[in-house]
């Protein structure tokens, strides 16, 4: 264990320096409190051995100290003072100490308090591990709730939390963003000639393509079914348009055959509805996801393989 001697008297930390080092531990001395405590925030400390009396900050207020400012980091501390007054042992009890010696410290009685020290300070490092492990499991447990297990994109859950944080951001600052609402074109036929599972390997690369094809700033999700939105923070219509046709265009470069297609081209398309939140709108996030659904509507009706926007134009 690493241990702070923190006294002002030299023949105490030379004594106890001695003492504690012929057990085996690693020591660091301090002559005051002030010493003590810029050793405890810029060192890691397992056991402080704090004198009751020194100038500054004396053994109590060091012990407030270590127990109020120093986090998850657990210092044991063991306050030593020649006041043999059982009121004086609660009183740094309360105030954070573990444990306590009363001078002259002998041998046997400084050993077993280290003992007691090692196996705390054992236990506090298990119990901080397994916190660390928890925390970051439950990181893991909350991305994947909020990841498409298929396709590897945020799913619907994420999609409503960040389109609620986008909008929020949007009504705050009076802002504008963007959404783009995508459906792959015939699916059911992809399916039926192809088979399901086919059809999941297709939803996983047409998931890659929007994946790679989208640009710092711009996110994108599996909305449900076959269906995948964009969102854009702070651009106007014209740069949704833009970006949502550069993610059709990659969906159909990737030339993924698609035989059951009852007309040209046969391959793996999208058909995509544009809605865009302007500066000063009173649309709400549901409203600006209606409209790209019913844009959406009408880029399939007018053909497929192509952009609308709300509340009308196509793009090709």
């Amino acid at each position: 264990m690493r241990v702070l001697i923190a006294d002002d008297d030299v023949t105490s930390r030379l004594v106890l320096n001695a003492m504690v080092s012929s057990f085996g531990h690693e020591c660091l001395v301090a002559s005051d409190g002030k010493t003590a405590w810029d050793l405890l925030t810029t060192e890691r400390i397992d056991v402080l051995l704090s004198d009751w009396m020194m100038p500054g900050i004396d053994g109590p207020d060091l012990c407030r100290r270590v127990r109020g400012r120093l986090g998850d980091s657990y210092v044991y501390v063991v306050l030593i003072t020649g006041l043999d007054q059982p009121e004086r042992v609660l009183e740094g009890m309360n105030a954070g100490a573990d444990d306590y010696l009363v001078k002259p410290v002998d041998r046997f009685t400084m050993q077993a308090r280290l003992v007691a020290a090692e196996r705390v300070t054992v236990l506090q490092r298990q119990v901080a591990d397994f916190r660390t492990q928890l925390e970051e499991a439950n990181l893991e447990l909350r991305s994947q709730s909020l990841t498409d297990a298929l396709t590897g994109l945020g799913n619907r859950r994420r999609m409503e939390e960040d389109l609620a944080r986008a909008h929020a951001r949007a009504l705050r600052l009076d802002r504008s963003y963007g959404v783009a609402l995508f459906d792959i074109d015939h699916f059911k036929l992809y399916n039926d000639n192809y088979g399901h599972l086919a059809g999941d390997d297709a939803l996983r690369e047409v998931a890659h393509c929007l994946d790679g094809a989208v640009r710092a700033g711009e996110s994108v999700y599996r909305y449900g079914g076959e269906e995948f939105l964009l969102l854009l923070p702070e651009c106007n219509i014209d740069e949704v348009v833009l970006a949502t046709v550069r993610i059709c265009q990659a969906v159909s470069s990737a030339a993924l055959p698609h035989e059951a297609r009852p007309t040209p081209p046969h391959l793996v398309t999208l058909s995509a509805g544009v809605s865009c939140r302007e500066e000063g709108s009173s649309l709400s996030a549901p409203d600006l996801l209606r409209r790209a659904d019913k844009a959406l509507y009408q880029a399939k009706s007018a053909g497929r393989n192509r952009v609308h926007v709300a509340p009308s134009g196509a793009f090709s």
